[in-house]
C-alpha cells in the first residue's frame, strides 16, 4: 500500500497537481504561489555557505549567523570532483563531510537546499566534474550521451541514497526541501544542438525517478520540463525573470549575487546593501517572487588547488559574512531589516489577489489584498529622483530608486534605500613578523632538462590530459645542437596559464595569460652555446575551466615552440609531470624531511623556490591571515594544508594585488610548532610576510530622522496593537552599535547630532551641531559590546530647529 501511495505522490507531482502528499510527517511540494511545506506556503530567504570552503570548526558559527540575520534556508552545492577524486573512491571527511554540514543546518532548525548538479560550475575547478570522465572512451559532457548520463546518473543516486540513509529530506522529518539538477544549462544548450534538449529532459525524469519527496529545480533553464522548476540566477532578477515556464510553478530565484567572483588581475566587485535589497523586494513583489536564495551568504576560501581558472583564493569576500566568518555590514544588517519587513506582509503575499497601480511616470506601487481585509503594499521607485506618490488618501516619500514596503497598507516598515544597520571597518594587526633571515630555510626545485626527464612524446603533450590535475604545472624538456655562441629568439605559444622559461638551467622570463583569454605567447632573445642547448619549459594551469560547451575538449599546455625559424613542435621531447617538492610532500611534516633545506640566502632570490618557516599561532579568538604581500606566484601550506593559491604579482589595472591575505583557520593551527611552507614561483621575498589578527576594529552609525526604526519595533506594535494593547511604542530611528564578541566600544571616535556631512567612510561636523553628541554616546556606549541611542530631539537638544537632524557616531571596539 506504501508504494501505491509514493506512486500516486510522483503521479501527481508530475500532472502538476499541488496535492500533499503526507505520506510523511514533513512534505514538500509547490503551486503557483510557493513552496508548500507540511501544508504551509512559505516565503523563504536562503543564504548560499559551501561547506568545503570553510571548515567544520566554522560552520555552527556561520549558519547561526545566518539564522540570526533572518535566512530560512541554506543552500550548497554537491562537489563532485570533491567527493570522487578517482573513480569509484569517495571521500566525505573533514571539510568534505556534507551529512555533518546538512546536520548542523538542521539542529539550528533551518531548511537545505541540496544543489547537486553534479555539474556545479561555481568557480571550481573543472566546474566539480572529476578529471577521470575525460578517459571514458566517447564521452561528451552534459550532453545526451550514453557515458556521461551513465555516470551523472550513478553519482546523483549515490548522493540521493546517503540522504535517504540520513533521512535527511523533508519527507522523512529532515531538513532538504529542494534539490537542483544541472546548472544553468540554458547557457550552453544550444552548443549541443540535437542532443541538448533531450539531455534536459533525460535529466529531469532521472532525478525525478529519485523519489526525494521534494520538489527539483533547474536554474536559468527556461525549458524545465514538468514536474521540474526553473528558477532565476543574477543581480537583477526582478526586472530580467520571464517567469515560470508553467502556471502551477512558483517564482524562485536561486542566485541572487551579493557581488560576483574575482579573478587575478581584477578588480573587486562591490555590491551595495541597498541595490540587493531594492531587488529582492522588486522580485517579490512584482514576480511574486516566494524563494529568494543569495549567492554567496558566505563565500569562504578555495583552499588548495580547487579555484577554476585565474580565479583568486578567497570567494565572495563581499558576502554578508565575510571570508573569515564575520559579519559584513552594513549588507547584513540590511538584509536582515528587509527580511522581517517582508515576513511581516507574508501573509497577504501568500494568499492575497495581486494588483499593480501606476503612481507615476516611473513610480509603482503593487498591492496584495486578501478578501478578509488583510493588505500589504510596495510602493515602487524606479527613477533616479526622489519622488511624492500619493497612495490610498496618504502621500509617501520614496528616496530614488527605492521600495518601501508597507506590511498593512499604511505604515512603512522598511525603504530599501535607507540604511539604518551600523557599518563596521575590518582591519589587520601584525601580530608576528617573519623578518629574520636565520628563521628561514630554503629548497631550491631542481630545473630537469632533457636527459633528466624519463617520459618521452614525439611532438608537444596536451597538459591537462597529461597531468589529470594531480599538479598545476608540467615540464616541457628539449635540447639542440648550435654552430655558435649567439643570441637567439625563443618563441612560445601556450593554451596553459603561465610559463617559465629556462635555457641551459639558467632562468631567461615568465609570461602569462588572463581570465577569458588564457592562450598567450611568449618571445624572447636568449643565450645559445655553440653545441648541445638545453630548453625547459614550465607551463602552469592555474586552475581549470569551470564552464562553457565541450569541456571535456578543453586543453592547455603548450602547442608551438621555434627557436629563430626552426619549430621544435614535432621534435624528441621529455616532459615531467609536477615538480619535485610536490612529489615528496615537502610542505608536510613528514615530507620536508626528505630533501636537504638550506639557510635563507643572501643573494636574489631563484624562481622555484620552497620556503619553510616555523611559528606560533597568535593568541586570542581573532581570525588569522598571512600577509603575503612580498611575494610573487605559488601555493602556501600550514601545517600541511594548503591554504591556497598565492599571485601577489599579478596586479589589477589600478596597481594592487588582487589578494594580499590568505585566510589560516584557526583549526589549522597548534599552539606553537606549526609549518609554513611557501613554493616561490618567481621572486618574492618571504622576509617581508607576516600573520595578522582580522578583525571588527570600529563599527559606525548613520541615521536621520526620517530613517525607519527597526522592524522589530514595528512588529512588536502590530502585534500589541492586536491584541489590543494601548501601548504607545515611540517609532525613533536609533542607531544600533555592537562589537564582535568579546570585545566592547572602548572609545568614541567621532559623534554628532544635527547635520554632520559626509557618511561612515568620511565625515566631519556641521554647522548645526550638538555640543553634548559625543558625551551622550559615550554614556550609552562606553564599555559595552552593544549600545542603542535613538535620535531623540529630547535627549540631543535642538541646536537648528529649521533642519531635519542626522546622528553620525563612529566608534572604536576592542
Amino acid at each position: 500500500m506504501e508504494m501505491v501511495w509514493l506512486l500516486l505522490c510522483s503521479f501527481a507531482l508530475l500532472s502538476k497537481m499541488s496535492l500533499v502528499c503526507n505520506s510523511e510527517a514533513g512534505s514538500v511540494t509547490y503551486d503557483a504561489r510557493s513552496l508548500i511545506i507540511d501544508g504551509q506556503h512559505k516565503i523563504l530567504f536562503s543564504g548560499s555557505i559551501h561547506y568545503p570552503r570553510s571548515t567544520p570548526e566554522m560552520w555552527p558559527s556561520l549558519i547561526a549567523k545566518a539564522k540570526e540575520g533572518g535566512i530560512d534556508v541554506i543552500q550548497t552545492y554537491v562537489f563532485w570532483n570533491l567527493h570522487e577524486p578517482q573513480q569509484g573512491k569517495f571521500d566525505f571527511s573533514g571539510r568534505h563531510d556534507i551529512i555533518s554540514f546538512i546536520t548542523e543546518v538542521q539542529k539550528q532548525g533551518l531548511y537545505v537546499c541540496l544543489r547537486i548538479g553534479p555539474f556545479i560550475e561555481s568557480e571550481w575547478s573543472y566546474g566539480g566534474l572529476p578529471i577521470w570522465l575525460r578517459d571514458i572512451p566517447d564521452i561528451v559532457f552534459r550532453s545526451d550521451n550514453e557515458p556521461f548520463k551513465t555516470e551523472m546518473e550513478k553519482f546523483t543516486t549515490k548522493m540521493v541514497t546517503m540522504m535517504k540513509a540520513e533521512n535527511l529530506y523533508a519527507s522523512q522529518g529532515g531538513p532538504i526541501i529542494l534539490s537542483q539538477i544541472e546548472n544553468e544549462y540554458n547557457m550552453v544548450e544550444p552548443a549541443f544542438h540535437e542532443r541538448g534538449p533531450p539531455y534536459v529532459r533525460w535529466a529531469a525524469a532521472m532525478a525525478v525517478g529519485q523519489q526525494t519527496g521534494v520538489p527539483w529545480v533547474m536554474c536559468k533553464q527556461d525549458d524545465a520540463p514538468d514536474p521540474v522548476i526553473n528558477s532565476c540566477n543574477g543581480m537583477n532578477c526582478g526586472e530580467t525573470f520571464a517567469g515560470p515556464n508553467s502556471p502551477n510553478k512558483p517564482s524562485l530565484w536561486t542566485e541572487n549575487w551579493t557581488s560576483q567572483y574575482q579573478v587575478y588581475g581584477g578588480e573587486p566587485y562591490i555590491r551595495s546593501a541597498e541595490e540587493i535589497a531594492y531587488q529582492v523586494a522588486l522580485f517579490i513583489a512584482k514576480n511574486r517572487g516566494s524563494y529568494v536564495n543569495y549567492y554567496m551568504y558566505h563565500g569562504g576560501t578555495n583552499f588548495g588547488r580547487t579555484a577554476s581558472a585565474f580565479v583568486v583564493t578567497s570567494y565572495y569576500d563581499e558576502a554578508p559574512l565575510d571570508e573569515y566568518g564575520s559579519i559584513r555590514q552594513p549588507k547584513w544588517g540590511h538584509l536582515k531589516e528587509l527580511h522581517a519587513a517582508v515576513k511581516l506582509a507574508s501573509s497577504a503575499l501568500l494568499s492575497g489577489d495581486q494588483t499593480s497601480i501606476s503612481l507615476g511616470q516611473l513610480q509603482d506601487a503593487y498591492v496584495f489584498k486578501v478578501q478578509s481585509g488583510e493588505c500589504a503594499a510596495f510602493l515602487v521607485n524606479k527613477g533616479p529622483k526622489h519622488a511624492t506618490v500619493p497612495f490610498q488618501e496618504s502621500s509617501y516619500q520614496l528616496p530614488p530608486k527605492s521600495i518601501s514596503i508597507l506590511p498593512d497598507c499604511k505604515k512603512v516598515a522598511f525603504n530599501t534605500a535607507k540604511v539604518s544597520a551600523q557599518h563596521a571597518t575590518r582591519s589587520w594587526q601584525v601580530t608576528q613578523k617573519f623578518d629574520t633571515a636565520e628563521n628561514w630555510e630554503e629548497y631550491k626545485e631542481a630545473i630537469p632538462n632533457y636527459e633528466k626527464t624519463t617520459l618521452r612524446a614525439s611532438a608537444l603533450p596536451e597538459q591537462i590530459s597529461i597531468t589529470k590535475d594531480e599538479s598545476d604545472y608540467l615540464w616541457y624538456t628539449f635540447s639542440f645542437q648550435h654552430d655558435s655562441n649567439a643570441q637567439s629568439t625563443l618563441s612560445v605559444k601556450s593554451h596553459g596559464h603561465v610559463l617559465h622559461t629556462f635555457v641551459n638551467g639558467v632562468f631567461t622570463g615568465s609570461a602569462h595569460g588572463r581570465h577569458r583569454n588564457e592562450s598567450f605567447s611568449l618571445e624572447q632573445t636568449v643565450t645559445l652555446s655553440k653545441g648541445i642547448n638545453y630548453i625547459s619549459l614550465l607551463s602552469a594551469m592555474v586552475g581549470l575551466p569551470d564552464n562553457g560547451a565541450y569541456l571535456e575538449r578543453k586543453v592547455g599546455g603548450l602547442h608551438e615552440v621555434r627557436v629563430e625559424d626552426q619549430d621544435f613542435s614535432k621534435s624528441s621531447w621529455g616532459y615531467q609531470v609536477g615538480l619535485d617538492g610536490e612529489k615528496l610532500q615537502i610542505h608536510s611534516d613528514s615530507g620536508s624531511s626528505k630533501v636537504q633545506w638550506s639557510k635563507l640566502g643572501n643573494s636574489d632570490h631563484q624562481p622555484l623556490t620552497w620556503y619553510k618557516i616555523l611559528f606560533d599561532a597568535a593568541a586570542g579568538h581573532d581570525s588569522i591571515a598571512l600577509n603575503l604581500g612580498s611575494m610573487g606566484k605559488g601555493e602556501a601550506w600550514v601545517n600541511g594544508q594548503s591554504i591556497g593559491r598565492f599571485w601577489v604579482s599579478f596586479q589589477t589595472p589600478k596597481g594592487k594585488p588582487s589578494q594580499t591575505w590568505y585566510n589560516v583557520p584557526r583549526s589549522f593551527l597548534k599552539p606553537t610548532g606549526n609549518l609554513l611552507v611557501l613554493l616561490e614561483e618567481e621572486n618574492g621575498d618571504p622576509l617581508g610576510i607576516s600573520l595578522d589578527k582580522v578583525s571588527i576594529t570600529q563599527v559606525c552609525g548613520h541615521v536621520s530622522e526620517t530613517h525607519l526604526p527597526p522592524v522589530s519595533k514595528w512588529l512588536v506594535q502590530k502585534t500589541q496593537n492586536q491584541n489590543n494593547t494601548k501601548t504607545k511604542l515611540g517609532r525613533r530611528p536609533k542607531i544600533q552599535l555592537s562589537c564582535p564578541p568579546k570585545k566592547s566600544i572602548s572609545k568614541v571616535l567621532f559623534s554628532s547630532f544635527g547635520n554632520p556631512s559626509g557618511d561612515c567612510k568620511t565625515y566631519a561636523t556641521g554647522s548645526c551641531h550638538s555640543s553634548n553628541s559625543k558625551a551622550i554616546v559615550e554614556q550609552a556606549c562606553l564599555g559595552k559590546r552593544r549600545c542603542s541611542i535613538p535620535v531623540s530631539l529630547q535627549k540631543f537638544g535642538d541646536p537648528c530647529p529649521s533642519i531635519s537632524k542626522t546622528l553620525l557616531v563612529d566608534a572604536q571596539c576592542t
